[in-house]
């Protein structure tokens, strides 16, 4: 039994620029003229050349790029929830899943590896997020490699480094290869390169361009770099690429649709996969291709976006372990002491020391915008529910004062975290309400407030304002993150 996953890619070199442009199709979202059209499981996002500061990296920590709070603008409201992302100066991975597929979201990971300078800038390198979805293992890789024609040995170089130095800590998918599906996007900057023989000057490329007939670049395909080192075993030989049907996507004039001449017009961003199709006995996986295509109205930058979809095939019957949350039928109120919660975990859960609870607004966007946090350590338990074996309740509690000061509804998440870089989404609650004392002396119908309380049929206002709206380019997750720090939980 087997079911599927679609997953859409986006890779941009967006030259330092703004984002200027609406940002709508390119994630070929649902128009006024197709209303219907559904949407994708996974939207995986790599950029490179996003504006940095290198000089003040701790503010580009802090603050979030226009380029991100413009997709959490989009995709957010749509519903998605931000996985994981993870940023190297200009390269940035960002990774959006429908909120139904969070609660199966294991092992996620990030990493990274510099290849600027001879490994000590983060000018050049990739960055990556992996995780297990329905009992298959994802690594997603976004890179930028060396610039230049000339510099082919380079980028060949930037590939084996980073497929040798990129490592998780899983020891059955600790390399990159190692996965059931390896997805590798990018500007991988692999040119158009002629025999000095047979060599064609950027003019004549262009002119070539415009006699192809029905998207058929096969001629000027068999000068790309990347194809004649994926066919000489010297880099990427373990990946596929789909057939490309878009003229070269680098490098034109910034505003416009031209080419500029000063560089031979060449395909340097890419999209590639790899399936361990027989990994699994009773299962052959596979990605099928649904669309791979540049988006050329997109003039922000001397590069063009290049996208495509998969679906991918997954296990439909994988059981996963699980955190089940007791339903909170109270409103809890700011500052109460009985700020708990109860929740049974599967026979197979293993608590580690770190596994923690948060506490995330109902309309959470991030995984990592928790407002407060317990670390399961703080719990008595007994020998009998640290063994697995039996299903376990267990009870914890939160400080007065732990970071709920906002009326409004919110949700608990349980997370496995066997270390610091590793992470596993086990539960979420349902949404609950806090309210204020002050709130409390007004009379209320019991008969509204047990339906409310129960997050029944009137839809959860958020805690607090849009943060999107109101605070776009504050990292909320950061922001949140030092303010549990300072409450000295741990």
């Amino acid at each position: 039994m087997s079911n599927f996953c679609r997953f859409y890619f986006v890779t941009w070199n967006v030259a330092t620029k703004s984002p200027g442009q609406d940002l709508n199709s390119l994630l070929d979202f649902p128009s006024q003229f197709n209303k219907n059209k559904s949407l994708p499981d996974f939207y995986v996002i790599g950029l490179q050349e996003v504006k940095s500061q290198p000089q003040n990296m701790l503010m580009d920590s802090l603050f979030t790029d226009q380029w991100t709070s413009m997709f959490n603008k989009i995709l957010c409201r749509q519903g998605f929830i931000v996985a994981k992302n993870i940023r190297l100066q200009g390269i940035m991975l960002l990774v959006y899943t429908q909120m139904k597929h969070v609660i199966n979201l294991r092992d996620i990971e990030a990493q990274y590896t510099k290849t600027g300078l001879g490994g000590l800038w983060g000018n050049k390198g990739a960055v990556s997020v992996r995780f297990n979805i329905y009992g298959c293992s994802v690594c997603l890789v976004n890179c930028h490699l060396t610039a230049h024609e000339h510099l082919l040995a380079d980028r060949i170089n930037d590939y084996n480094t980073i497929i040798k130095e990129h490592g998780y800590h899983l020891t059955e998918t600790s390399n990159i290869l190692y996965h059931d599906y390896v997805f590798w996007i990018g500007d991988l900057n692999f040119r158009t390169h002629h025999p000095v023989t047979s060599s064609l000057s950027a003019e004549e490329i262009v002119d070539a361009l415009q006699t192809v007939e029905k998207d058929k670049y096969t001629s000027i395909l068999k000068y790309d770099q990347l194809l004649a080192v994926i066919d000489s075993g010297e880099a990427f030989s373990e990946f596929m690429e789909p057939e490309i049907r878009f003229p070269p996507t680098y490098k034109f004039h910034m505003g416009t649709d031209d080419y500029d001449l000063k560089r031979k017009p060449s395909w340097t961003d890419r999209i590639l996969y790899k399936v361990i199709a027989n990994n699994y006995e009773n299962i052959t996986l596979r990605a099928d291709l649904i669309s791979y295509h540049h988006i050329p109205h997109y003039t922000v930058s001397d590069h063009k976006p290049v996208v495509a979809q998969f679906n991918i095939k997954a296990f439909s019957n994988f059981t996963v372990k699980t955190v089940e949350f007791a339903p909170i039928v109270r409103i809890w109120y700011i500052g109460d002491a009985d700020f708990r919660t109860e929740c049974t975990l599967s026979p197979d859960v293993e608590i580690n020391p770190n596994d923690w609870i948060g506490i995330y607004d109902a309309n959470f966007h991030n995984l990592d915008d928790y407002i407060a946090y317990e670390y399961l350590a703080k719990v008595n338990l007994t020998q009998e529910s640290l063994e697995s074996g039996q299903p376990r309740t267990i009870t914890l509690s939160f400080p007065v004062g732990s970071g709920v000061r906002t009326p409004g509804f919110y949700r608990f998440i349980y997370f496995s975290q066997p270390n610091n870089d590793v992470r596993s989404v086990l539960g979420i609650s349902e949404p609950f309400e806090v309210s204020s004392k002050e709130d409390s002396l007004v009379a209320i119908d019991p008969c509204v407030e047990a339906s409310t309380s129960a997050g029944g049929a009137s839809k959860p206002s958020t805690a607090t304002t849009d943060i999107f709206t109101d605070f776009t380019g504050l990292d909320v997750a950061k922001l949140s993150r030092h303010f549990s720090n300072d409450l000295s939980f741990d």
